[in-house]
Formats: C-alpha cells, sequence, structure tokens
C-alpha cells in the first residue's frame, strides 16, 4: 500500500494544493477527522472517520485498496497528527509521502496582512500552556486554541496579571464562509464567546529591565506595609538559586518586593498574603516592574497552598506560627524544594532548624547585618538596621 499525507490548509477543497487535490480525486480510500472528510467533493472514494494513530494505522493494514490518503487540518508540520503516524508507517513498512498545507498561522498572518517570521507559535491543544509566560519575550505570539485553553480564557489570563489593555485579535473559522476576525484588548475579549476553530495573536508584553537581584528599597511601593530590604533579597535569591525555569511560592509576600525579584528571574511566582492592602501593593509593584509571570494570591497559609502547583523555590518572609503546616505542604508538593526562611526573633531562627532538621534537611544559617550610612552635617554615620536570619534547605542548598 501506498499512503500520502495530505494537509487540508483551512479546511476546504479552495485551499487545497493542486497536487494534493489530484492524489485525494485518485485515491479509493481516504482517511481522517469526521469535520474534514464533511468538507471534501463527493466521489467515490471510501471515506473512514479516524483521528488516532494507531487507529488509522490498524485501518491502513487491514484495508484492500492499493493507495489511500489521510488528511489533516493545517499543514502536516505545524502541530499536525501527522507526526504521530508517520514513525507508525514507516516501523510498518508502509511507504508515504507527505503533501503539506496551508497553516492557520498563514492564513491569519495573510488576513491580517501582516509577516509571521517574527511569531513565537505556541499550541493549547493537549499541553500544558502558560500565556502570560509566552508574551514576555519581546514577540508577537500566535495561539493554536483548543480544549480548556480558549480565546477568552487567554484573554481572562492575561486580565488577572495586570495586560488587560494587551492587544489580541482573534480569527475563528479561518477560510470558511463564517470567517470572522476580531480585536480588541484583552480586558474586552475576555467575556466574548469565540468558535471552536479559533486562534489568537498576542501582542508582546511590555517586558521588564532586567537587572541583578536586589533592587532599590525605594523603588517599590510600600506605604506601611513591612518589606524585605534590598541586601537581604539579593542573599536570599542567592540562596534560594533562582533559576529561569523555576516555580516559585513567596509565602507571607508582603510588598511582594521578593516576589517581583524571584518573577524577574523564574518561570513564575505565587504571592501568597491574607492582608488585602498588601494584596494591592503586590499587584502595584507588579505592574511597576512588569513582573506579569507574578500571580497574587489573596489567603492564609497553609490553606492558600493546596491548589497552587508543585514548587522548585520557596520563599518564607512570614508564616503566622504556620512554619510546620507550611512546610508540609511544600514537603508534600516537592520534597526537593529549595526553602529560604527569613527570621527576626531568635525563636523563629529556633523554630526554623528544627522544623526542617525533623525534615531529613540540613539547614545552612547565615546571619546578615546591614549598615547604611547617613549624612550628619559634613559626616556621615552608620545607621545599623536589624539583623537578620536566613535559613535556607533542600535542593542543592
Amino acid at each position: 500500500m501506498q499512503v500520502t499525507l495530505i494537509g487540508l490548509g483551512g479546511g476546504t477543497f479552495d485551499t487545497l494544493t493542486q497536487q494534493a487535490r489530484e492524489a485525494l480525486e485518485n485515491a479509493p480510500l481516504i482517511l481522517g477527522a469526521k469535520r474534514l472528510l464533511e468538507h471534501l467533493p463527493k466521489h467515490d472514494a471510501r471515506k473512514v472517520s479516524a483521528v488516532r494513530s494507531q487507529e488509522i494505522l490498524d485501518l491502513l493494514q487491514a484495508a484492500q485498496e492499493e493507495t489511500a490518503c489521510v488528511v489533516f487540518s493545517g499543514d502536516t508540520g505545524f502541530y499536525s497528527g501527522a507526526k504521530g503516524l508517520l514513525p507508525l508507517l514507516e516501523q510498518a513498512g508502509i511507504p508515504a509521502r507527505v503533501l503539506p498545507g496551508l497553516s492557520s498561522v498563514q492564513l491569519f498572518a495573510a488576513r491580517l496582512g501582516r509577516p509571521w517570521q517574527d511569531w513565537r507559535l505556541c499550541s493549547a491543544h493537549g499541553v500544558e500552556l502558560d500565556p502570560v509566560a509566552e508574551v514576555l519575550h519581546g514577540r508577537p505570539v500566535f495561539f493554536l486554541t483548543g480544549g480548556i485553553l480558549t480565546p477568552q480564557s487567554i484573554c481572562r489570563r492575561f486580565v488577572e496579571v495586570g495586560l488587560g489593555d494587551l492587544p489580541v485579535t482573534v480569527g475563528e473559522n479561518l477560510s470558511y464562509p463564517e470567517e470572522k476576525v476580531c480585536s480588541g484588548t484583552a480586558q474586552t475579549l475576555a467575556e466574548e464567546t469565540f468558535a471552536p476553530l479559533s486562534v489568537l495573536l498576542a501582542e508582546p508584553a511590555p517586558t521588564p529591565k532586567r537587572r541583578a537581584p536586589g533592587i532599590p528599597d525605594a523603588e517599590f511601593l510600600r506605604d506601611k506595609v513591612p518589606m524585605t530590604k534590598q541586601e537581604v533579597r539579593a542573599a536570599v535569591l542567592a540562596k534560594l538559586a533562582v533559576g529561569p525555569e523555576d516555580l516559585c511560592w513567596d509565602v507571607g509576600a508582603g510588598t511582594g518586593s521578593v516576589s517581583v525579584e524571584l518573577a524577574l528571574h523564574s518561570q513564575a511566582v505565587w504571592a501568597i498574603e491574607h492582608k488585602a492592602e498588601a494584596c494591592e501593593l503586590i499587584r502595584c509593584n507588579r505592574e511597576k516592574f512588569c513582573a506579569w509571570n507574578l500571580r497574587v494570591v489573596e489567603g492564609h497559609a497553609p490553606e492558600a497552598l493546596h491548589e497552587l502547583p508543585a514548587p522548585d523555590v520557596v520563599f518564607l518572609g512570614g508564616t503566622d506560627r504556620k512554619m510546620p503546616e507550611i512546610l508540609q505542604v511544600v514537603r508534600a508538593k516537592n520534597p526537593k524544594a529549595r526553602v529560604c526562611i527569613s527570621a527576626i526573633a531568635l525563636e523563629t531562627l529556633h523554630q526554623a532548624v528544627e522544623e526542617l532538621t525533623a525534615l531529613g534537611h540540613a539547614p545552612e544559617i547565615t546571619q546578615i547585618a546591614v549598615s547604611r550610612a547617613k549624612a550628619a552635617g559634613d559626616l556621615h554615620l552608620l545607621l545599623a538596621q536589624n539583623p537578620i536570619f536566613l535559613i535556607s534547605a533542600g535542593g542543592d542548598a
């Protein structure tokens, strides 16, 4: 048997290449998704609905026809089921050729009159995807939507992190008679309803200024909420060895100063804080520093932690006397998570060491005593700040 894998472009016969048309017109057997088969011209070919690669292979091996076509939406090389079928055909010794089609990104770019070579391309079909993380790379992002990640859910996610003004464009039913293109902001499109066959283009989010850990205290909006100071923040990030792929928790986030610093050096941060005024400050600081990968969780730990994804990095800046319970949740989520606890009181230091040791860690203890100069006439006097203990453990700590 000879098999031809065909990309149907937009799914209509009008978007097919001439080569693909001829292959379909001469094929005695055509397999593919029901939606695609329904839009093919009527002729004598036997049409069989199938989408899973193994199912298609089984049908081909049982078929009596000498040639067959397998059709896919869009292009066979752009998030296509052809990727899974080709290795199975090769293993089964069935010769196959591939005929590409117009992809949804090509159709959408043409519809908008824009080049797409600089776009970031993402598929939401059956994969974990963080839309916010994708728009932080300084390029427009094309989302092939599907499943639970719809255009409106992507827009809602942007709104949640303060990106409600981000320009977005949605394309529905591209190449079909009912094609529709809608532009607006994430805020305006978040409550709209779009067709299942939709794509979304998001413009790049304002990018944060890249800087070393230890942003000056005066740059943060603070009011009367306690804040971890500049030198301590720099040391915290060093102790946690934060990397670009890390998921971080900041428990007892206060103004969000540590949360922001973590966000500028990691994949995503969850700032857990129960005081409403502090949560609002975190949101304001998030916007000021363009830390769009920072999510505010308003609630008490450990209760607010249970639904969060497993962290790689955890900073405990305030525990409201719930340190043992919080550390138990961290351990249950990820026993290898890197943890750093800040302490001012000796009792907190003792508890942190005791709890981490009980969990099988060998905690590292560091004391930071910072003094800052203050002008006094033509002299400068050093004013000491409260010494801070950092207790770190887990991972490589």
